[in-house]
């Protein structure tokens, strides 16, 4: 049998500061039992072709560079259809938003691809060891995209690494520039070193709120997994809501995207502190949700899903 089942354990449905819905941001949905109203504003959504320019901010490992890679291919190329559920079932939810831009035309949904065409690397901390948004993050973007405002830059943090605004309930995120023209961009921050129990779980105990399990991470890399968990969730945001104008759910504090919404969530019966019922490779003992391409396991965060409008998980 290619993978096990194994349930976990419910905890209380507290509220936490580990999930900062209610608390946090002045937000009153319950992603564990609420449907959510995610609205479509007006603005813009990604769509077609997703050309990625990555830049590795210090020594990221091979780890890390390829499981982020494989992770970004199994998107739109799914691995054995004998593996089930797969990654690209769960890109397919993420594609039908664009069912909800206005006037958008009926029928079969357009397919998205994610492609990497550009990555460099700075291992020489030319900007430090701790990187503001306004000051080294446009100089990054500058570098890595060499002006082309067609890609998607995404920033990623070695292990030494601090990106001003990740940590304290986030661990990626999708921002825009602070510039005459500005651009959506994504950081990813590593939790290796810096605030594994936040951004390290469920593959690392949590600082904060209700202990549940502790999952194994499907690649043997805590880093690596949790850095897919939090990029997934931030590409997901970028594609749905670039300008901050399109889908995403009201919140006066905060607009909280389809990925956001739905913070702590991996499979069915996740409370906060318990990510739910996910798989185990009976090999390894990994912990995952969806299979990807070359063999790759992943564990993904739970979506919204506009056809039941709550979250949901493959």
């Amino acid at each position: 049998m290619a993978s096990l089942s194994i349930r976990l354990l419910a905890l209380a449905l507290s509220v936490t500061a580990l999930f900062t819905y209610s608390s946090g941001h002045g937000h009153t949905y319950d992603p564990y039992n609420d449907k959510a109203r995610m609205i479509h504003h007006g603005g813009p959504m990604l769509n077609g072709t997703i050309k990625l320019a990555i830049m590795w901010y210090g020594n990221c490992g091979k780890e890390i560079k390829n499981t982020m890679r494989n992770f970004i291919k199994s998107l739109t190329v799914p691995g054995k259809a004998k593996l089930q559920p797969q990654v690209s079932c769960w890109w397919k939810v993420v594609e039908s938003y664009q069912s909800m831009i206005p006037d958008a035309k009926p029928g079969k949904i357009p397919k998205i691809r994610v492609k990497v065409v550009k990555q460099s690397g700075e291992k020489t901390y030319k900007h430090g060891k701790v990187l503001t948004l306004q000051g080294h993050i446009p100089e990054l973007i500058e570098h890595v995209t060499k002006g082309d405002t067609k890609l998607l830059p995404v920033i990623v943090a070695a292990r030494d690494v601090s990106i001003q605004g990740l940590c304290n309930g986030q661990c990626a995120d999708h921002l825009l520039t602070e510039d005459a023209q500005p651009r959506p961009y994504i950081i990813v921050g590593n939790p290796e070193t810096e605030c594994p129990g936040e951004c390290g779980w469920p593959f690392f105990p949590a600082d904060m709120g209700p202990k549940g399990p502790v999952l194994k991470p499907p690649n043997s890399n805590m880093a690596a997994d949790a850095m897919v968990v939090a990029f997934a969730g931030a590409l997901v945001d970028a594609i749905t809501n670039p300008m901050n104008d399109a889908l995403y759910h009201s919140n006066k504090a905060k607009k909280l995207g389809p990925a956001t919404v739905c913070k702590g969530i991996f499979g069915r019966g996740a409370a906060p502190g318990n990510p739910g019922e996910v798989l185990t490779d009976p090999k390894t003992g990994g912990n995952f949700n969806a299979h990807g391409n070359n063999n790759k396991k992943f564990l993904l965060p739970a979506i919204w899903n506009p056809k039941t409008k709550s979250c949901w998980t493959v």
